[in-house]
């Protein structure tokens, strides 16, 4: 499940990883959910991913949340399942409560500051969430991503894409090592 607000691009991560997904030969569904505004409304996108054949199509506990605004945490933080990885942009400051597999990462500020345009944060969110779970291959990853962003802006993705992946990977082994016990049941995005 990855939150934010309309305009973050969250629904088109969903769609990235969903691709990625299926080039790597995985089942997928993905599904999304937004507020009457576009922009600026709270935003929901979810994809399960597994080895197996996926039965029911809605993510019911997910084995993973990504957030990156404070509304977001606030609206789809609670009822976690107590196994579930939470990625969280480092500008959230109150959590709903304990969250046992939490991290923290400059995901805004990357694409602001490092990769020069903060509308790519959805793009370093997708490196970020695939270094620390371990989806596909960066190569496949690649792929999807030049697949769904538009044309002309290819080298600016491909930054943000690399910029996410070593910022996950800073980053991986404790949420990796988690998600690894989850594997016998669907993994949720």
């Amino acid at each position: 499940r990855l939150a934010g607000s309309g305009g973050q691009g969250v629904i088109l991560a969903t769609v990235i990883l969903a691709e990625a997904a299926i080039l790597a030969g995985k089942y997928t569904a993905q599904s999304q959910a937004y507020g009457p505004e576009a922009r600026g409304g709270s935003c929901k996108a979810e994809v399960l991913i597994s080895e197996e054949p996926i039965g029911f199509t809605k993510v019911q506990k997910p084995t993973f949340l990504m957030v990156l605004t404070q509304k977001a945490l606030d609206d789809y933080g609670h009822d976690l399942p107590e196994n579930c990885v939470v990625l969280a942009d480092e500008s959230l400051k109150k959590t709903a409560r304990t969250l046992p597999h939490l991290t923290q990462l400059p995901i805004l500020r990357t694409a602001q500051e490092k990769v020069g345009k903060a509308m790519t944060a959805n793009i370093v969110a997708v490196g970020a969430i695939n270094a620390l779970l371990g989806l596909v291959s960066q190569d496949v990853l690649r792929e999807a991503v030049m697949l769904h962003v538009p044309k002309g802006t290819e080298a600016l993705n491909a930054r943000a894409l690399e910029a996410g992946l070593a910022l996950g990977s800073h980053k991986a082994a404790p949420a990796a090592s988690s998600q690894t016990k989850n594997k016998k049941e669907t993994a949720a995005s």
